[in-house]
C-alpha cells in the first residue's frame, strides 16, 4: 500500500485550511528566495561590475535552466512516492542555496549559487498542486490554487521588503546585500522539518468524482507498468492529445515572459526612471506586488469557481480577458511622470497579469487523471519556467543594454513597453483553447 493510500481521503475543513497555509508559507519562501535578487540587483551590479545583460542571466537562465528541466522527474517521482517528502527536501536544499549567494564574490560563483536555487525549487510547486487537488475537491479547486498561488505576491514582496531593509540599511545596523540572501536562506531551512512535521500525504483522488483510476482509458496499457502508477511516457502521450494544455500553458508562459521579467527589472526601472535609493525602491514595488499581484490572484481564482459553476470554458475566459486588459495599463504606467503616478498605475496590470493562475491551474488538474497531476504540472511548469524566467528576464535585460545607446537610464522603460505585447499572445492562445476544452476534460 502506498503512502497515499495510508491517509484519509476526506480531512477535515480545518485540517484542510491548515495544510494550505503550510503550502502557502513554503511557496512564499519559494518567491522569496527567488525575487530577492530583484531588489538586491542594484548594490550587487556595484559591487561586482555587472551590467543589464549579466544580471539578467544571473535572474534568469541561472535559476531557471536546472529548475525548469528537473522539474520534470521529480514530479514523476512525486507522482509514486510521498509529496510531502519531496517539497521538505526542495525547500532545505533551495534555502541553503539562496544563503550560499551571500558569499559569492564574482559573477560565476553567484551564478553557480543561483543554479543551485534553481535546482532546490524544482522539487517544490508541482507536487503541491497535486497535493491540493487532493486536499480540496473540484468545485472549490480554483480558489484554493488561487490562495496557493498568493505565495507569489507575498513571497515577492516579502523579499524585496527584506532586501531593502537589510541591505539599505533601515535597519540601523551594518548589513548588507550578502546579509539579506543569509538571513532569508537561513530561515527557510529553519520552516523545512516543521513542514514535514506538520503536513500529512492524503489520498490520492479521493475527492474525484467519477475521477480515472488508471490512463487506460486514455494512453495504451503497454506503455503503463501499474495501473495505480502511470509511467511517464503514458503521461506525456496523453498530453500530447490534449491541445488545450499546450495553447494554455503556452499562453500562460507568454504572459510569465513578461511578469517574471517586470518583476525582476522593476525596482531597477524605479531607482534609475525617479532616482529612488533602495529602501524607498523596495517599499514601492513590494507594495505594488503584494496588493496589485494578491488581489488579481485572489480575484481571479474567486471568479474562476463561481462562473466555472455554470460553464468550464469560465475558467479559460476570465484569464483571456484580464490578459487583453494588461497591457494597455502596463504602457500607460511605464510613462508616469512621478513614482507615486507610477505606484498607482501598476497596480492595476500587476493584478491582471496574475489573475489567470487560480483558474488556469485548476484546469490543468482537470486534463490529466489524478495518478498524473505532478507530472502534468511539471511540464507546465518546464514550459512557463523557461519561457517565463529564462527568456523574459534574460529579454528584458537584453533589451535595455541594446536601447542603452538611444535611451540611456530610460532603456528599461522601453524595454517594459516592447515587452507587453505578450499579453496579446497570450490572450489569443487562451481564447483559441476555449475550442478543445470540453473534449480534453477528464471528469
Amino acid at each position: 500500500m502506498s503512502v497515499s493510500d495510508k491517509a484519509s481521503a476526506a480531512p477535515g475543513a480545518g485540517y484542510r485550511g491548515f495544510v494550505l497555509a503550510m503550502l502557502f508559507l513554503v511557496y512564499a519562501f519559494n518567491f522569496l528566495d527567488r525575487q530577492i535578487i530583484a531588489i538586491l540587483a542594484i548594490p550587487i551590479q556595484a559591487e561586482l561590475g555587472l551590467d543589464d545583460r549579466q544580471m539578467g542571466l544571473l535572474g534568469g537562465i541561472a535559476f531557471a535552466a536546472l529548475y525548469s528541466v528537473l522539474g520534470v522527474p521529480i514530479a514523476w517521482l512525486a507522482d509514486r512516492t510521498s509529496r510531502t517528502w519531496i517539497i521538505t527536501v526542495s525547500l532545505t536544499a533551495w534555502s541553503g542555496f539562496t544563503a550560499l549567494c551571500g558569499l559569492a564574490q564574482n559573477f560565476w560563483q553567484l551564478f553557480a549559487a543561483r543554479v543551485g536555487v534553481g535546482v532546490g525549487e524544482a522539487g517544490g510547486v508541482a507536487p503541491s498542486y497535486s497535493l491540493i487537488a487532493d486536499y480540496f475537491p473540484p468545485g472549490s479547486r480554483a480558489g484554493a490554487l488561487a490562495i496557493y498561488s498568493l505565495g507569489i505576491p507575498v513571497g515577492s514582496a516579502c523579499g524585496v521588503y527584506a532586501g531593502a531593509l537589510i541591505a539599505g540599511g533601515a535597519l540601523g545596523a551594518d548589513y548588507d546585500w550578502r546579509s539579506a540572501f543569509i538571513f532569508v536562506g537561513v530561515a527557510g531551512v529553519v520552516l523545512a522539518p516543521l513542514f514535514r512535521l506538520a503536513v500529512r500525504e492524503p489520498r490520492r483522488g479521493g475527492l474525484d468524482i467519477k475521477a480515472p483510476a488508471a490512463p487506460a482509458v486514455e494512453a495504451p496499457a503497454s506503455m503503463t507498468s501499474d495501473v495505480s502508477r502511470p509511467s511517464f511516457a503514458a503521461t506525456i502521450a496523453l498530453l500530447a492529445r490534449k491541445p488545450t494544455f499546450w495553447l494554455l500553458a503556452l499562453g500562460a508562459s507568454c504572459s510569465s515572459m513578461m511578469g517574471y521579467g517586470v518583476f525582476f527589472w522593476m525596482p531597477s526601472f524605479f531607482a534609475r526612471t525617479y532616482g529612488l535609493g533602495i529602501v524607498d525602491t523596495g517599499w514601492i514595488f513590494g507594495t505594488i506586488v503584494l496588493i496589485g499581484g494578491g488581489l488579481g490572484i485572489f480575484l481571479g481564482g474567486i471568479l474562476g469557481d463561481r462562473l466555472g459553476r455554470a460553464s468550464k470554458k469560465a475558467y479559460v475566459r476570465v484569464p483571456a480577458i484580464a490578459f487583453f486588459l494588461t497591457m494597455p495599463f502596463y504602457l500607460i504606467g511605464v510613462m508616469a511622470p512621478s513614482p507615486i503616478a507610477a505606484f498607482f498605475l501598476f497596480l492595476i496590470p500587476t493584478g491582471l497579469g496574475l489573475a489567470w493562475a487560480g483558474p488556469t491551474l485548476s484546469v490543468f488538474q482537470q486534463l490529466v487523471p489524478p495518478s498524473m497531476r505532478s507530472v502534468a504540472s511539471a511540464v507546465f511548469l518546464l514550459l512557463n519556467n523557461l519561457l517565463g524566467i529564462g527568456v523574459g528576464v534574460y529579454v528584458l535585460g537584453e533589451l535595455s543594454t541594446l536601447y542603452a545607446p538611444l535611451f540611456g537610464e530610460q532603456s528599461l522603460r522601453y524595454a517594459i513597453m516592447t515587452g507587453a505585447s505578450l499579453y496579446l499572445v497570450a490572450g489569443i492562445l487562451f481564447l483559441t483553447a476555449l475550442r478543445t476544452l470540453d473534449r480534453d476534460w477528464v471528469n
